[in-house]
């Protein structure tokens, strides 16, 4: 089976950023293997940004647990990752926070923080159709590659079922937005 590409950057700005000589927080928002990894790497890299993985620390924190436990061990990651996220932030550091975050409240509270911190803060919603979601974690599934998990087609669905899609209301909240 060929390999699904990878989503590139997202290229179509829905509203350009504004220009600050600040920090940046990017915000990758989508579900497993929308591309958000392969985006945050490529973020850190051109745009100078810390990129702060949950995936990959509870991968080396907890590479024998899963589903469930690993669930439950998440919040306390990303917790630690947004506390180093806010200092990065405060000291004039950009940050790249590789989440998902399919939950609107979840987009807000961190919006709403690193934006009282003086953060320009853009969202970057990758949102493929599900058919290629599937057919790209298939293919992660089979090669597992080192920081991954498998996902299977029925937690997929039921997590496509959790995702707060950001509505147009919400967009306009974000210093800027990449689809």
């Amino acid at each position: 089976m060929p390999m699904p590409m990878p989503m590139p950057m997202p290229q179509r700005a829905v509203r350009e950023q504004k220009s600050t000589d600040g920090p940046e927080l990017y915000l990758t928002c989508g579900l497993p293997g929308s591309g958000k990894t392969t985006l945050a790497r490529r973020i850190e890299r051109e745009c100078d940004a810390l990129r702060l993985t949950a995936d990959e620390w509870l991968f080396r924190l907890h590479a024998r647990e899963r589903g469930h436990e690993l669930d439950d061990r998440r919040g306390l990651v990303e917790q630690v990752q947004w506390d180093v996220a806010r200092r990065v932030l405060e000291l004039g550091c950009s940050v790249v926070l590789d989440w998902g975050l399919w939950s609107r409240q979840e987009r807000d509270d961190l919006r709403t923080e690193a934006q009282a911190l003086g953060a320009q803060v853009v969202l970057c919603l990758l949102d493929p159709p599900r058919t290629e979601l599937a057919a790209r974690l298939a293919h992660r599934n089979a090669e597992s590659p080192e920081g991954t998990f498998q996902v299977e087609a029925d937690e997929l669905e039921g997590w496509d079922r959790l995702f707060e899609r950001p509505d147009e209301g919400e967009l306009a909240l974000f210093d800027a937005v990449y689809t």
